[in-house]
């Protein structure tokens, strides 16, 4: 019996009027199984809308639908790929997929992406979807990261965003030189430092160097990395950053934005409705792209992605090459990523987007054409042992710079055995 979860009516009919964009199979039968880690209400409700108005269009479809606790799924997702799989599945993008295409459990779906409406409406994300030149799966959200700050206080002192690494480093002095430091960061829990370290390795050595590290290809004492960690140790010696910032979270360290004492966060944009609920103004707030480090290095972007899957061992994958058509299509993508539902960024560059100024920024951003690639974060890029040990190491580094040597060894070590 096919799902009867419900529609809004508006978003049925709009869904519905705008499916010929994306050539439906409208014969399409049989069962459709589709497995979900969107726990959450808000993202539950969403991707049951939406896989409801895909329903609508294939009434002789009996889509069966299993949603699975995000935490359960992530130790799950291996059993039931290879045992019973369902025909679609979600995932993430980037090395997070990366075991489940080389154990041969998810299909390879590079067909879709030669076809003109995805090829050319999803080109910002290809790079995140591609392991050994074949695509795995298309991306239905991802959200920006970038750098927010104080524009009022830039005003102040007469500064304009930074295009390159050296006028970031010259606004940051000026910060300093009237007493601003230039970033508050949080780095209690690590990840924070990740974001860092993934920015200025994507500025000074490029995309594709950054995933050899994240495959294990690079070894940490590597002269390459060294220079990456050389260009973070300008802004510490300079004391960029806030003080004792080991010992606050993300959320504790907002305060220092928002009462001036730091002039800008490098964050994700979730970071922007805490802000605003602090009493920052969006004419105080702005944002801009992190500056280029290396002018030979394309712009590579931090932008979590969460994905769809077509399993090896699914039955029906008629019906599930058709779902992930319609996912990715602007339509749905306008849909399922407005701030009523997840309120994240489209995938699709020809979505519209709610009129928000941080999510346009983003938007632009990240649906350029010719983009450097898509990074998917540290912590999901790197496997997660790797990544545990290597954000203690920034955090201690952001501390004692000198002890970088140490650090180094000890992660060239957790390399060798990782990747063994």
């Amino acid at each position: 019996m096919r799902s009867t979860l419900k529609a809004s009516g508006l978003a049925l009919t709009a869904a519905l009027a705008a499916s010929s964009a994306f050539a439906q199979d409208s014969s399409l039968s049989g069962d459709l199984k589709i497995f979900l880690d969107t726990s959450n209400p808000a993202p539950r409700a969403t991707m049951e809308a939406m896989i409801e108005r895909f329903g609508e269009m294939h009434p002789d479809l009996n889509i069966e639908t299993t949603v699975i606790d995000r935490e359960a799924y992530k130790t799950q997702i291996r059993n039931f790929l290879t045992a019973d799989a369902p025909d679609v599945a979600t995932w993430y993008a980037a090395n997070r997929m990366r075991p489940y295409v080389e154990a041969g459990l998810f299909e390879d779906v590079s067909d879709l992406w030669a076809e003109p409406a995805i090829a050319e409406n999803l080109a910002s994300t290809k790079s995140a979807m591609t392991i050994d030149g074949k695509q795995w799966g298309v991306p239905y959200t991802y959200y920006q990261w970038g750098v927010y700050y104080r524009k009022d206080l830039y005003d102040q002192f007469g500064l304009t965003e930074p295009a390159t690494f050296d006028e970031m480093k010259s606004n940051c002095q000026t910060l300093l030189d009237n007493g601003v430091k230039c970033y508050t960061i949080g780095t209690k829990f690590l990840w924070t430092a990740g974001g860092w370290f993934d920015y200025l390795n994507l500025r000074t050595h490029g995309y594709d160097f950054h995933m050899e590290m994240a495959a294990g290809e690079v070894p940490w004492t590597d002269d390459r990395v060294r220079q990456t960690f050389a260009n973070w140790r300008e802004l510490i010696d300079m004391g960029a950053y806030v003080d004792n910032h080991q010992n606050y979270s993300w959320q504790e360290a907002l305060p220092f934005m928002v009462n001036g004492d730091a002039a800008a966060y490098l964050m994700g944009n979730f970071a922007v409705a805490p802000l605003r609920e602090a009493g920052l103004s969006d004419d105080q707030l702005d944002f801009y792209q992190f500056p280029a480090i290396n002018p030979d290095v394309a712009l590579a972007e931090d932008a979590p992605t969460d994905t769809f899957h077509i399993p090896s061992n699914a039955t029906n994958k008629d019906a599930a090459r058709a779902f992930l058509r319609f996912v990715v299509s602007a339509e749905e993508q306008s849909i399922i990523n407005n701030g009523e539902n997840l309120g994240q960024l489209p995938v699709n560059a020809s979505a519209s987007i709610d009129d928000d100024k941080f999510l346009e920024q983003g938007f632009a951003m990240l649906s350029s054409n010719s983009p450097g690639g898509v990074a998917q974060f540290f912590d999901r890029d790197f496997p997660a042992e790797m990544a545990a040990e290597a954000m203690q190491g920034f955090q201690e580094f952001m501390v004692i710079p000198d002890n970088l040597d140490d650090i180094l060894a000890r992660l060239e070590q957790v390399r060798e055995r990782v990747y063994k």
